[in-house]
């Protein structure tokens, strides 16, 4: 079966196959531009949704991937990849597998963008490989409405609103509120896999020609269970997760590539985790978490002619509250980031131009010491011609633990961690290349990157627990996208290949869950092809060779997963669309996160209507 699939996926490339640029529906724009289905067959969709064939994301799943999703980008762990809302970093100060547990309906943002080397160094706070970053969507007089259902009982619906008023002198500038509301219930693909998950967001907004301003506030429930979700010893697991965000931001933007951002926000993340679910009615579950913090931002960028400084502030305060989580020197902590990146810009009249960057960020916490580091960009870009841009960049990065790592007993139980842990940091030396020839676009890079003391979990042979394990890793790489758009149809194709090299320091490890489960290579393909009349298919494909991992008992090293719909907006019907999409289309049993099982493939039928 897998060969049957490998062979249809490399034919179907050619062909016409991957993803689309921003799709504007009649009111609401949803849709990331690199990928062709942004909502998923079993659910509704997250902010996680629109990464699950992202060419340079590698998103590795418990249960779907709205239920826990590990994001990764250039061979990183869950842990050093950021997330970036408007000025803001949001974090989990418990563990990065909830960094992606943002409560806003992607109806309300625009399409997530990639930042790491120089881009980093202005970006998200304590993350070292990379981040992922959204912008709040303008909102319109629009809506949306959906209801689906599929196999194994699934039952989703869905509900945006927005509205939007002039005001001012001639109606310069608009103020709006909008509302998302969505609820999403299975048995599950697998037994005792099921989900209930439930979001609410309310916002409200004021922008013009040059700035926008949002006031934010999200609820988000998940309820979950799976075999083997967090350990590999045959227990039916379940999640309990209640996110709150409130969130405020402002943006200005001026001439010339000015900007200012700034913004405060506060989120708590309610996490009731169960080993075993079926203890005895009325026991206390002994791993109940609760994390809040709040943090303010501020960003910009000011243009001196050929000179120009990007500077970034941001401060967060984290507090944990848990029933496990008790053996480490504290459970609050303030952590601090300040960057400032000079750059100068020589142009040639009419023809390219050389750009220089170099500065420095700083990050802190009250905790462990700081860490300065420095970044440095050399670009060239063309005005003209195939080649469009060519840059080389040096970047230094820096995080802290999360409080599972520091704070789980170093001794017993099921997660070991490490009170002694301190600051990992990376270095990563990038050369990329990006234009357009012959009808396609192209970006591509070639990387090395150095983590020093990066935080993983590890397992060894007769040790019935994870251990948290600092580690020393050369990762090398290559990734490459490019893009065809026609009248026809939208075609994505990437590639990555990685290669690392670790040092555990002399501690005994037989394999690691995170930092050594990556793929050797990865081929991602995503097309939309129109085919008139109001019908359009939608194809998301990935092919990968994992690592070795002998936690991956399931699956084995090669694997192809595809997504794939069928939709149809009726022409005498305008706003509607029906559509027919199924994931894990092969049915493939490849464990993304080893020992954790996947979920199988997922039909579901839905009815939407925008207006």
């Amino acid at each position: 079966m897998k060969i049957a699939s490998a062979c249809l996926f490399i034919a179907t490339v050619p062909a016409a196959l991957f993803a689309q640029g921003t799709v504007s529906l009649p009111g609401v724009t949803v849709y990331s531009p690199r990928v062709a289905n942004q909502v998923p067959a079993g659910t509704f969709a997250t902010p996680a949704s629109a990464l699950r064939y992202e060419p340079q994301v590698d998103l590795q799943a418990r249960n779907l991937v709205e239920g826990q999703a590990d994001v990764t980008m250039r061979g990183g762990i869950f842990e050093n990849t950021g997330f970036q809302l408007g000025a803001l970093t949001l974090i989990d100060p418990q563990t990065g597998h909830y960094f992606a547990e943002i409560p806003v309906a992607p109806a309300l943002l625009l399409a997530p963008a990639l930042q790491h080397g120089s881009e980093l160094a202005l970006g998200a706070s304590n993350a070292t490989v990379g981040a992922i970053t959204y912008g709040w969507r303008p909102i319109r007089t629009a809506g949306a409405a959906a209801v689906a259902l599929g196999e194994f009982g699934l039952k989703r619906a869905e509900l945006y609103q927005g509205f939007a008023a002039k005001v001012g002198a001639g109606g310069s500038a608009h103020i709006g509120a909008d509302v998302a509301i969505a609820h999403s219930e299975s048995d599950g693909a697998i037994p005792f896999a099921e989900h209930e998950f439930d979001r609410v967001n309310v916002r409200l907004q004021r922008a013009d020609a040059t700035s926008q301003t949002d006031l934010f506030a999200g609820y988000q429930a998940k309820f979950f269970g799976l075999p083997n979700l967090y350990t590999p010893f045959n227990s039916n697991e379940t999640e309990n997760l209640q996110t709150v965000l409130l969130a405020a931001n402002h943006r200005a933007t001026f001439g010339r590539g000015e900007f200012l951002e700034a913004g405060v926000f506060h989120r708590r993340n309610k996490d009731d985790y169960a080993f075993n679910r079926f203890a005895p009615v009325g026991a206390v579950h002994p791993f109940q978490h609760t994390t809040r913090v709040t943090g303010a931002a501020a960003s910009g960028r000011r243009d001196f002619g050929e000179l120009a400084v990007g500077v970034r502030a941001e401060v967060l305060r984290d507090e944990l509250h848990s029933t496990s989580l008790t053996f480490g020197r504290y459970r609050e902590r303030t952590l601090t980031k300040f960057a400032f990146v000079p750059e100068k810009t020589w142009r040639e009249s009419g023809g390219p131009a050389t750009t220089l960057k170099a500065g420095v960020s700083h990050d802190d916490t009250n905790r462990d010491g700081g860490s300065f580091s420095p970044v440095v960009e050399l670009a060239r870009d063309f005005p003209v011609g195939e080649v469009r841009r060519i840059f080389f960049n040096y970047a230094k990065t820096s995080q802290v633990p999360t409080y599972t790592a520091l704070n789980s007993n170093p001794a017993a139980g099921l997660f070991r961690g490490n009170p002694n842990l301190g600051r990992s940091k990376s270095h990563n030396i990038e050369l990329g290349v990006s234009g357009a020839v012959a009808g396609w676009s192209f970006d591509s890079a070639v990387f090395w990157r150095r983590d020093e003391s990066l935080v993983d979990w590890t397992f060894r042979r007769g040790v019935t627990a994870r251990t948290a394990n600092a580690v020393d890793l050369d990762v090398g790489g290559f990734e490459a996208v490019v893009r065809r758009s026609t009248k026809d149809f939208d075609l994505v194709i990437g590639y990555t290949t990685l290669t690392k090299d670790a040092d555990y320091r002399g501690a005994v490890v037989d394999a690691s869950f995170y930092a050594l489960n990556y793929a050797r290579h990865r081929l991602t393909g995503a097309i939309t092809a129109r085919l008139g009349q109001g019908f359009e298919v939608r194809m998301d494909n990935a092919a990968r060779i994992q690592a070795d991992n002998l936690l991956r008992v399931i699956g084995g090293r090669r694997a192809v997963t595809s997504a794939l719909s069928l939709r149809y907006r009726p022409l005498s019907w305008r706003g509607a669309e029906i559509a027919v999409q199924a994931d894990n289309l092969w049915n493939d049993d490849f464990q993304e996160i080893p020992a954790v099982p996947a979920m199988r493939r997922q039909f579901s039928a839905s009815l939407g209507y925008n207006w």
